[in-house]
């Protein structure tokens, strides 16, 4: 049986080394929170939008969040949404992460925002048909401006934690599972293990970006939330979430709080099931979300 290890999923996702190059920054101030415009370049040239948000006022490298934007069809929105929001969010949360002390970064993911001239299908099988996937692609964006994040003199690199809701769900937790300075991870309305929603067609609900070759045929979607294990993982779901069925859900969380448990940490990772919920956040979700980032980045 193949040991199942960071390097492994990295090759399983299609991961590949990526860097990004910050060319331009432009800073807006509102009350206690800067905002800052980026823009980066790749390797080959392309330019990618970012956003950070952040307190004015600092005297030490801060704690950082970074943060994985939604899909929900929306191209037109990708990073933005940390300044601007978007339906399923209460409001933005850049300026309520900076507002509690964060540094924040969120960056284009292939075929949103800035990048959004290339159709996700067109993106997804162009990717394949080289021998990766999409979402390999945007884990591989995500680990890249991870460690932008890292480099910063404005970040402590030894506490940044990542979140993100429905599609940054899985940006935020896949790449903790293989990105091992990750200090924890907080992610809402994208928790399900994806065989049993195979069975029951609850599957199709996903985009093309999500087609990883032989995922499920080498590893479960909860036994990768498992590999953060030993740090601290917040795992959010709604009960009437379509994409989280709670069976589903069932099986998944069976499967990562076995990794803690055999990590001797089980209680540092724990779930909140709002009943009545869709893919949302909730109240009680941005609560428990900035309560466990002030736990596990700011002590």
């Amino acid at each position: 049986m193949t040991t199942i290890t960071p390097e492994y999923l990295k090759q399983l996702f299609c991961m590949e080394s990526r860097h990004l190059r910050l060319r331009t920054s432009a800073v807006e101030v509102h009350g206690n929170v800067r905002t800052e415009q980026l823009t980066f370049e790749t390797e080959s040239g392309e330019i990618v939008r970012g956003f950070v948000t952040r307190p004015v006022r600092t005297e030490h490298p801060l704690p950082a969040i970074l943060y994985g934007h939604a899909h929900g069809g929306r191209y037109d929105i990708g990073a933005a949404e940390l300044v601007e929001g978007r339906s399923q969010l209460l409001s933005p949360l850049g300026p309520v992460f900076a507002e509690a002390g964060y540094v924040t970064l969120a960056v284009d993911m292939p075929t949103f925002g800035s990048r959004s001239q290339v159709t996700e299908a067109a993106a997804a099988k162009a990717a394949i048909w080289y021998g990766r996937s999409l979402f390999g692609d945007m884990l591989s964006n995500q680990a890249a401006a991870f460690t932008y994040l890292a480099t910063r003199t404005d970040v402590d690199a030894r506490r940044i934690g990542t979140f993100g809701l429905s599609m940054g769900s899985m940006l935020s937790y896949w790449l903790a599972a293989v990105e091992p300075r990750i200090a924890a991870t907080a992610h809402l309305c994208c928790f399900a293990d994806f065989a049993s929603m195979v069975e029951s067609g609850a599957h199709d609900g996903h985009g093309v970006y999500l087609l990883v070759p032989g995922l499920l045929a080498a590893i479960s979607t909860g036994k990768i939330a498992g590999m953060i294990a030993p740090r601290p993982q917040l795992i959010c779901v709604g009960s009437e979430d379509e994409l989280t069925p709670p069976e589903a859900v069932d099986i998944a969380w069976r499967d990562a709080s076995e990794a803690y448990v055999k990590a001797k940490k089980p209680k540092e990772i724990s779930i909140l099931r709002i009943q009545g919920a869709g893919h949302q956040e909730t109240v009680e979700m941005r609560q428990a979300v900035l309560k466990f980032f002030y736990k596990t980045l700011r002590h």
